[in-house]
């Protein structure tokens, strides 16, 4: 493969638990190019409004219902700043504090969801993450980042896995952090996801017409890694 081009962008796309932080992570190291993680971005925020005790219930599977919390929401977003600090991985910082860790619970990773299909959550966020990536030199990684965030993107991959085997893998992340959480409740909670992110009105998950499909069941995420390689041709990179 010809050494990428600095500006080179790579954005993956697909739903809950496919791999794609791993992924991407194995492969900006590869190509040497940044990473930007968008879900941390959603996961802060998600944070921040368990933190200001944000009733997040009243947002259902279809969308905003109740226009005071969706207001709160929409402007406790507008009155956040995120960065990502230096370091591998580059740490989320939530107004200046570094929540790298506290974001990965399955309570954040819930509210996450339900924030997601807020349109005025989604504006912001998408529009911070199109400014940062807007040079290249990124592999993105999210869902709507090749519909979306990054529609011009190099490269767009579309990595998928069947809702037991993405269940199994995060029941599996939730444990080797000392969590004990039933694997009947993590597959609840991935149906659930996949519900909101399919179904949201504003910037559902959608399969870019020129994205390329790649199946992570059965594969490492360095075969999962080496088979996106592969597909950076002459003429993308």
């Amino acid at each position: 493969m010809p050494s990428p081009r600095a500006e080179l962008l790579v954005a993956i796309d697909g739903p809950a638990g496919a791999g794609k932080s791993t992924v991407a992570k194995i492969l900006a190291e590869r190509l040497s190019l940044k990473m930007l993680d968008t879900g941390a971005m959603y996961r802060a925020v998600a944070l921040k409004c368990l933190r200001e005790q944000i009733d997040l219930s009243v947002i259902d599977d279809h969308g905003p219902t109740t226009l005071p919390t969706i207001d709160r929401v929409v402007a406790l977003t507008a009155a956040t700043y995120l960065e990502f600090g230096p370091g591998d991985p580059a740490p989320i910082l939530l107004d200046g504090e570094d929540v790298s860790g506290e974001i990965r619970s399955l309570e954040v990773s819930e509210a996450a969801s339900r924030i997601s299909v807020v349109p005025g959550v989604r504006r912001q966020l998408a529009g911070a993450q199109s400014r940062v990536v807007e040079q290249g030199g990124y592999v993105l990684e999210g869902r709507d980042v090749t519909t979306v965030v990054a529609p011009s993107a190099d490269l767009k991959i579309f990595l998928t896995a069947s809702i037991e085997e993405r269940a199994r893998r995060r029941w599996l992340e939730f444990h080797a952090k000392g969590m004990d959480v039933a694997l009947s409740k993590v597959v609840l909670e991935v149906v659930e996801r996949d519900w909101r992110d399919y179904k949201r009105d504003d910037s559902p998950l959608m399969l870019a017409v020129d994205a390329h499909i790649v199946e992570s069941y059965g594969k490492t995420p360095e075969d999962v890694t080496d088979e996106i390689v592969r597909l950076l041709t002459p003429d993308v990179v």
